[in-house]
This record gives structure tokens, C-alpha cells and sequence, in this order.
């Protein structure tokens, strides 16, 4: 029988591109060429374990500034991208339902 891979023209071992590494690399490159985002520092976005919500992701990086409202600023932009841009790579977001959440789904189910 012949292999899977020989006939499909694939090596087995070859990197196989997925959407959240497609994520990951787009997201390296979108802090590698963001204006407020230090060149000279390390920068990195990693996945960390998965568990029961999801699979996390890290961004470490650094800003060209210590005042801490521009920090915050920054940083609330970069994020306010990820959520807008993450749908694209057919990923969703994961959040923890609150008490609020809870109710609010009982309050539909009572209609």
C-alpha cells in the first residue's frame, strides 16, 4: 500500500500552517512593525498549555514609553486590533461567563 503522504506529494514532517500559527505569525508581524512597539526588545507572542478554555495566547513585548496612560493606551489599541482582526482566522474568543451572563441566559429561558 502506498503511503498517504507520497501520493497526496507531501512530505510527513513538513511544517503544516494552521490557523492559529497563521494567527500568531500575523500577530509577530503586526507588533514588529507597530510605530509604539520597541525594535531593540525582545518581542514574542507564544501559545502557553491549553486547558478547559481554550488555548491561551502570550504577547510579550515591550513599548517606547514608561508614562503610564501611553502604556495603557497602547496597549488597550493593540488588543482592540487582535478582537477585531481574530474572526479573519477563523479563531474565536474566549471569556468566562459571570454572574451576569448566567442570569441573563436563565432571563431568556424563562420567556
Amino acid at each position: 500500500m502506498e503511503s498517504p503522504a507520497r501520493f497526496y506529494g507531501v512530505g510527513i514532517n513538513l511544517r503544516r500552517m494552521t490557523n492559529i500559527g497563521t494567527f500568531r505569525a500575523y500577530l509577530n508581524e503586526y507588533l514588529r512593525n507597530h510605530p509604539r512597539i520597541r525594535k531593540d526588545m525582545t518581542l514574542m507572542v507564544r501559545q502557553l498549555a491549553p486547558g478547559d478554555n481554550g488555548l491561551p495566547l502570550e504577547i510579550y513585548a515591550f513599548t517606547n514609553t514608561v508614562v503610564w496612560l501611553e502604556y495603557e493606551s497602547i496597549q488597550a489599541d493593540i488588543f482592540d486590533h487582535i478582537f477585531a482582526i481574530v474572526e479573519e482566522f477563523g479563531l474565536r474568543l474566549h471569556q468566562s461567563p459571570t454572574g451576569n451572563d448566567i442570569r441573563s441566559l436563565a432571563g431568556a429561558f424563562k420567556q
